[in-house]
């Protein structure tokens, strides 16, 4: 008989402190009038984004065979009930991303996302330093914020903005140790930004990176650089101890606009010879209908745990990484 090995990748006793910090983040959220939501991990439509792999199978609906596609993260649903007002809303939403293997990385993971209609951007970064702080229990003191220009000026003495494509897969390639020859703009700066700039970040205390790239917007906004007028995208990074914890945006909500995005998502997708993912036509129509003036937040909690437990991979505090589910 084949033998398995059927054990946990967490111990029992680390379980039992998980469920104890994520009874905190709940109680962070309930002082705060936030609330508590379950959406779907499937949806008609997936992640377009260029540098998410979403995963997708084949079902039997009312409406016969149909494609569903496993959420990367809960933003489309979260932001349909934002749409139909709900208020400020948060969840602990089992998300998918395929290829995301590592010591910070797992197939299946727990997304902390969080919506506050009315809040701006610097409101809702004070308060998932807060967040993080209750969590850690610790006292962080206020985040300091870096902008994304000026961390590649002062640590690999270029301007992301306006650096030759040449020069910036020469570095890439440099650091990565690889072929950078035909790798995208944003492909060497995601890889210098992950190589050379993120190990750096939070190691006196929480760092936030703000103006990134107008191409990473996503599905946030965008505004002028007050430096030069260069469209950068109005969303955040937060990182502790090198570690990259939360994501937020100052949240789209121009259907027409998300749209575009979409489609020209989709086109890169197949310059890259990626497969085309589906687009979310029933966020597009909340978007139409009118999606409040938000920010929203996603944090990832297993990273989060595997810092405040001490654990050097997020596998030591998932009840089952996906090497031995």
């Amino acid at each position: 008989m084949q033998e398995f090995d059927w054990q946990p990748t967490a111990d029992i006793g680390t379980l039992r402190k998980r469920a104890r910090l994520l009874a905190r983040v709940r109680a962070f959220f309930a002082d705060r009038g936030v609330l508590e939501v379950e959406t779907p991990v499937l949806g008609h439509g997936g992640s377009t984004d260029v540098h998410l792999a979403s995963l997708s199978c084949q079902v039997i609906t009312s409406a016969g065979r149909e494609r569903l596609w496993l959420q990367t993260s809960p933003e489309a649903h979260m932001k349909r009930l934002l749409a139909a007002g709900s208020g400020p809303i948060f969840q602990l939403a089992r998300s998918f991303r395929d290829g995301e293997v590592g010591r910070r990385h797992n197939l299946e993971f727990t997304m902390l996302e969080w919506y506050r209609p009315g809040m701006a951007l610097d409101a809702l970064i004070e308060e998932t330093t807060d967040l993080v702080a209750a969590v850690l229990e610790r006292n962080l003191g206020p985040a300091r914020r870096l902008r994304y220009r000026a961390l590649f000026r002062d640590l690999l003495a270029i301007d992301p903005f306006t650096v030759e494509l040449s020069e910036l897969r020469r570095l890439a390639g440099e650091w990565g140790n690889l072929d950078a020859s035909a790798l995208s703009r944003d492909a060497c700066l995601d890889l210098l930004m992950g190589l050379v700039i993120e190990p750096q970040l939070g190691r006196e205390g929480i760092e936030v990176v703000v103006d990134y790239p107008a191409s990473h917007a996503a599905l946030a906004r965008r505004h002028r650089d007050p430096e030069d007028g260069e469209w950068v995208a109005s969303r955040f990074e937060l990182y502790l101890e090198g570690l990259e914890l939360a994501n937020g945006y100052d949240e789209l909500t121009d259907a027409e606009e998300q749209a575009a995005r979409l489609t020209a998502d989709n086109a890169a997708r197949r310059h890259a010879g990626l497969p085309e993912v589906d687009v979310d036509h029933r966020l597009l129509a909340a978007l139409a209908h009118g999606l409040p003036e938000s920010s929203g937040v996603a944090l990832g909690i297993d990273r989060l745990i595997q810092l405040a437990l001490g654990k050097s991979s997020v596998a030591e505090v998932m009840a089952f990484a996906t090497t031995r589910c």
